[in-house]
This record gives C-alpha cells, structure tokens and sequence, in this order.
C-alpha cells in the first residue's frame, strides 16, 4: 500500500514538462538557426526539414549548426560545410546541376511518359471497339423480351 501512495504521489512531477529551451541565447542566432533549418534536409527523415524532425541525427546537426553560428561562420560557410560533408541531400532545395538532372527533370518525364501511355491505351481501346450489326432474329428475340416484361408489370 506504501508503494501505491509513493507511486501516485510520484506521477504529477514525472508529468510535468519544463517550458522549451530557445533554440540560442542570442535572439539574432536563434532566427539564423532557424532559416537555415528551413533549408537544411534530415539525413534519417522522408522529406523532412531539419526544423520540422525530431530524429536524433537531426537534434545532432540543429547542434552544430548552432555551434558554427557561434563561431561566427556565414550561412553560405555553413551550408557549404554541410554540402562538403553530407553531400546535395543535406539541402531541401538542391541545386540543379548534372548529378541532380534527374532529381528536378524526373517527375516531369514521369508525367509525361504518362500521359503518352495513356493516349496509346485510349487509342487501342478506341480501335478494339467495332460496331456488331443485329441481326433480325435477336431484334425479335429483344422485342418478345420486352412484351413479356410488359405483361409482367
């Protein structure tokens, strides 16, 4: 019964969340921090900024990012390091270059593969489609058909 009471008078204060930390002491730091984590891609995360995950690698790199700020290194010095580092994917909008062609052309070409795809399949469905002439006797056959079902109803 002891723990019991020890246990629930333990709860609130493992609930309790502390206020956010800023992200840097310095209010000019902390916007700059925050642009560039804007620019900057997770490395673990699908399509994720550095701003918006909360992976470790990302807490990780928002902290050296923080640390080269300190230092008094540009955001382009910054952003170069990364690159130099990690490669184009670090960054959310990488440069068009020939290693990222296909990145920035590619949803292009996919869509217009599709929609080539697309007219041919129309095109044959269109062709496989003949016209069948009725003969008399299912004209007569549709006809008895339809009397009965009058006579039904």
């Amino acid at each position: 019964m002891k723990w019991l009471m020890l246990v629930v008078l333990l709860m609130p204060g493992l609930a309790w969340a502390g206020e956010a930390k800023p992200l840097a002491e310095d209010p000019v730091a902390e916007a700059r921090l925050k642009h560039l984590a804007v620019e900057l891609r997770c490395l673990v995360c699908q399509n994720q900024t550095l701003a918006d995950s909360n992976a470790p690698l990302a807490e990780d790199l928002r902290r050296e990012v923080r640390e080269m700020i300190a230092k008094n290194m540009s955001d382009q010095e910054i952003i170069d390091f990364l690159v130099q580092r990690y490669g184009d994917f670090v960054l959310y909008r990488p440069p068009v270059k020939a290693t990222t062609t296909l990145l920035w052309i590619g949803p292009f070409l996919l869509l217009v593969g599709g929609g080539i795809a697309l007219v041919l399949v129309l095109r044959r469905r269109g062709q496989a489609m003949t016209d069948t002439p009725v003969t008399d006797e299912e004209h007569r056959r549709v006809e008895q058909l339809l009397s009965q079902g009058e006579r039904r109803s």
